[in-house]
């Protein structure tokens, strides 16, 4: 978590956050228990209790709440009623055998028993589809397929058949088990971390296919393509496995897109599998992307957006969120913590890092426009090196760093001349011989505010020089 500055304070407007999260309490998701449908007072039940009492209300606006909270639980019994039918159906489809397809009438009757019996064990993403199981992990994998047909149960009801034929054809539970990908395209998909809510985070980076040699390798022949979505759909699985299907479990991913150097519109055969992957995701794994960011956008990717659209869902559509270059930090610091994200996304996650965990602090400073402000780190003895990281939301920010002793006979150590931080993190330390303190001078000649965000650390060293004498007596 970032803890603020003590000079200044800054605080960021969340952005519409589509995919609300569930509410623990409730079985269902998001509904209420059955006796608050019960309307007694429209302020009680639509007033949020943290809120102050700004007076009484008009007629008219006591009126209109009124009318508003009615809507309200009208649409949640709807959803809830949505729910207990869609349940019905698929308990009469598993114990009636017809959940996959109507069954084979030229089985012999223990065949037909056997089939019937394993039917009823049947699961999707690791949770039981039999609702009379009682799983608590069924609701939730059901709500997904009624929130991405917008509660109309038959879609819905249809959309899972579907879903459940094509990983019977497709094999999709066996996929875990297969070697797909290899080496070179490590660095081209990868979960690292999880946002703020919990929902880990699934990267998409497109510059590894710059290289010509690889983008032939992997794309080169119809069977190098259908390898490299099959490669795809595991990867997706592998991120369902770090899921948890239970009431107030984070049951969904956050996808992030790197766009940055990553081959143009003519690599058509890149287009044309990103969009195949997307549709999948949307068709046979609704609602399991929480949000789908796409950083470092060039200019003919929202041409290309635009007539990909055309195939998705407005539910799905709703889901993106877009960031140019310049605005790439502060997009995904909305949602990810400093300590979290990839330092190569101005976050100051390091991978392998002696230096600092994410239980590390991080605080922040604000440097208002056409001003310049400090971070000192006080230093009370010697005998230790200071180590600190930090990052700048936004760019063109003036940046030195020098060491300041106590002692007024001692000599200022300048350790980093004044340069420019353009989008770049900072990492560095220092071993302190004596009293005194860090300074970290922060110059915003731009007229917009900057945030910092820093931890440092002390750590008791022995100087390498002291080390030597000692190995050598």
């Amino acid at each position: 978590m970032t803890e603020k500055n003590d000079q200044e304070t800054h605080n960021d407007n969340e952005p519409d956050d589509h995919g609300r999260e569930q509410e623990p309490d409730s079985p269902l998701g998001y509904y209420d228990q059955p006796n608050d449908y019960m309307i007694e007072s429209p302020r009680e039940l639509c007033q949020d209790s943290d809120q102050e009492d700004f007076g009484p209300k008009t007629r008219q606006e006591d009126e209109e709440t009124k009318a508003a909270c009615v809507e309200m639980k009208k649409k949640k019994k709807k959803k809830k009623k949505a729910l207990m039918e869609f349940r019905g159906r698929v308990e009469d489809a598993i114990m009636g055998n017809y959940l996959l397809g109507k069954p084979n009438k030229k089985l012999f009757r223990n065949e037909i028993s056997m089939q019937k019996e394993q039917v009823k064990e049947i699961t999707l993403w690791g949770v039981p589809l039999l609702p009379s199981k009682g799983h608590q992990g069924t609701d939730v994998v059901l709500l997904k397929f009624l929130r991405a047909r917008d509660f109309k149960v038959s879609e819905a009801f249809e959309m899972l058949k579907r879903t459940l034929k094509w990983r019977k054809e497709y094999k999709a539970d066996e996929i875990l088990q297969e070697e797909l990908g290899g080496s070179d395209l490590e660095n081209v998909v990868f979960i690292n971390s999880a946002d703020k809510k919990g929902h880990p985070l699934c990267y998409t980076v497109y510059e590894p296919f710059k290289d010509k040699e690889l983008y032939k390798k992997t794309f080169g022949s119809e069977a190098k393509r259908q390898e490299f979505l099959r490669w795809r759909v595991q990867f997706i699985e592998k991120g369902i496995k770090k899921l948890n299907f239970k009431n107030g479990g984070v049951d969904s991913m956050v996808q992030i897109t790197d766009l940055k150097n990553s081959p143009g519109p003519d690599f058509k055969e890149l287009r044309s599998l990103s969009s195949k992957t997307l549709l999948l995701l949307q068709d046979k794994y609704p609602e399991l992307i929480q949000k789908n960011i796409v950083i470092n956008a060039p200019l003919w990717y929202y041409v290309v957006h635009v007539l990909r659209s055309r195939l998705l869902s407005n539910r799905t559509k709703k889901k993106f969120i877009f960031a140019r270059p310049s605005n790439v930090i502060k997009t995904l610091l909305k949602f990810i913590e400093p300590e979290e994200l990839p330092v190569q996304y101005g976050g100051l996650k390091r991978e392998q890092d002696d230096d600092f965990t994410p239980e590390d602090k991080v605080s922040e400073l604000i440097v208002r426009g056409n001003t310049t402000n400090y971070i000192k780190i006080p230093v009370a003895e010697g005998g230790l090196t200071m180590v600190w990281d930090l990052t700048v939301v936004g760019w063109d920010v003036w940046y030195k760093e020098e060491f300041i002793p106590d002692d007024e006979g001692s000599y200022k150590i300048l350790l980093q001349d004044k340069k420019r931080l353009h989008g770049v993190g900072v990492r560095n330390s220092f071993y302190v011989s004596e009293p005194g303190k860090m300074v970290m001078t922060f110059e915003n000649w731009t007229f917009k505010n900057r945030r910092v965000l820093y931890r440092s650390k002390a750590k008791p060293t022995i100087p390498m020089y002291i080390a030597l004498n000692k190995l050598n007596r």
